[in-house]
């Protein structure tokens, strides 16, 4: 059976690759209905193979489904509201993000090489943001093809694939490394525009008896969007760097009792020395999450958690309307430029709650659900003089589901 799953996985992924839409940041809370469930939180004791992929590969060797083989097929429906308002002196207009809900797939596999080694193999959408505001009449420059400062459409989404290696060094140490290949699309409404990328995660986790702690890096993954629009107005297509930040974790899991885990994570994301990001003045971000799980039976497991990370678009209060920004070698109208930043990637959102369970369905299939809610935020941008006054809101549902196979 094993030599069917990679397959299985690839054309799943494949078929169903979808745009995800912003958490902290423009990155997910946590992969999979355990993770999100939690908080986000996994880098010190991940309860399934998709946490150990994307939160900490060395948790393979102290994972609970670390002591088989494991499949795991899920998938996230990602429910956002979007909203946004435009003050000019010719009026107000108002619309929501036409965008309906997105369908996220979350795949992976481990499995045992030897005693003390095991490979995983991962992939799911980790990242993204996107906006809908075609056919809305916001003209505002008298040109109906300029989508910065007309019918506003965005759309970036990031699949990433990732096999890993977690090797267990003593009974209380684990190290791990990821190869990390992204697909990055990106359209601003003149068509998509895809890349590449490529990086690398390196992780560790040391027992204490009932404590866990761990810690990883996840290096930079520049990718570069050619010909997805023309910033300059010269009438030529121009290109467009997009770098997801170096990402930094930490966690420290402790089990209260023989059936209660609490864990505590907190990562930092660099976004300002990322290209894309730095140049539209995002500032660097620290993520606060907290997990509680509780095994209420045999078969049922409860879980809770809270995560927090600061809005890391800057606001830029007194911006010249009439004036223009550098973007990567290119002068874009600071109007489009502000347009871009508050209405088309409102990645604003800071408060989530999640909750979820886990039901064993049979002796090797194991049932998870997950829910989160990003509690609504508003963010506005206003130009010099209070001539033009930018404002979008963010809120956010995901209902998320796996099934877990184990086998030898």
């Amino acid at each position: 059976m094993r030599k069917y799953i990679l397959p299985i996985i690839a054309i799943t992924v494949l078929v169903a690759a979808p745009v995800v839409q912003a958490t902290n940041g423009d990155n997910l809370i946590g992969v999979g209905p355990v993770s999100r469930s939690l908080g986000g939180v996994g880098v010190a004791a991940p309860q399934d193979s998709l946490t150990a992929i994307f939160g900490n590969p060395a948790g393979m060797s102290f994972c609970p489904c670390g002591e088989q083989s494991e499949a795991i097929f899920g998938a996230t429906l990602f429910d956002p509201t979007v909203n946004a308002k435009i003050t000019t002196p010719m009026g107000v207009l108002k619309g929501t993000s036409q965008h309906p809900p997105f369908i996220i797939p979350a795949v992976g596999v481990t499995t045992a090489i030897n005693e003390d080694t095991r490979f995983g193999f991962g992939a799911y959408g980790i990242s993204g943001l996107g906006v809908d505001y075609r056919n809305k009449g916001w003209d505002l420059d008298g040109n109906p093809a300029n989508g910065f400062e007309g019918d506003l459409y965005t759309r970036l989404e990031i699949m990433k694939f990732a096999p890993m290696l977690a090797y267990q060094v003593s009974d209380s140490l684990a190290v791990g490394g990821a190869f990390n290949m992204a697909y990055n699309n990106l359209d601003l409404g003149q068509g998509g525009s895809h890349d590449y990328s490529y990086g690398a995660q390196v992780g560790l986790i040391y027992s204490l008896g009932s404590m866990q702690v761990g810690a990883s890096y996840t290096t930079p993954m520049k990718a570069s969007h050619e010909d997805v629009y023309d910033f300059d107005g010269d009438m030529t297509q121009d290109t467009l760097d997009l770098e997801a930040p170096a990402a930094y974790a930490a966690g420290l899991a402790v089990h209260l009792t023989e059936k209660l885990m609490v864990e505590l994570d907190t990562k930092f994301y660099e976004w300002s020395a990322a290209d894309g990001y730095s140049d539209f003045d995002w500032d660097d971000q620290w993520v606060y999450a907290i997990g509680a799980q509780l095994e209420a039976t045999d078969k049922l497991t409860l879980r809770a958690g809270y995560n927090y990370a600061e809005n890391p678009v800057k606001s830029h209060d007194g911006w010249d309307p009439m004036g223009g920004t550098m973007v990567q070698g290119k002068m874009v109208p600071t109007f489009g430029y502000e347009m871009l930043r508050t209405i088309g990637f409102p990645a604003v959102v800071e408060s989530h709650a999640t909750v979820g369970l886990a039901y064993r369905i049979a002796d090797d299939v194991l049932l998870n659900l997950g829910y989160m809610h990003a509690f609504e935020k508003d963010f506005s941008n206003t130009s010099a003089g209070g001539f033009v006054d930018l404002e979008s809101s963010l809120e956010e549902d995901s209902y998320s589901f796996s099934l877990a196979w184990e086998f030898e």
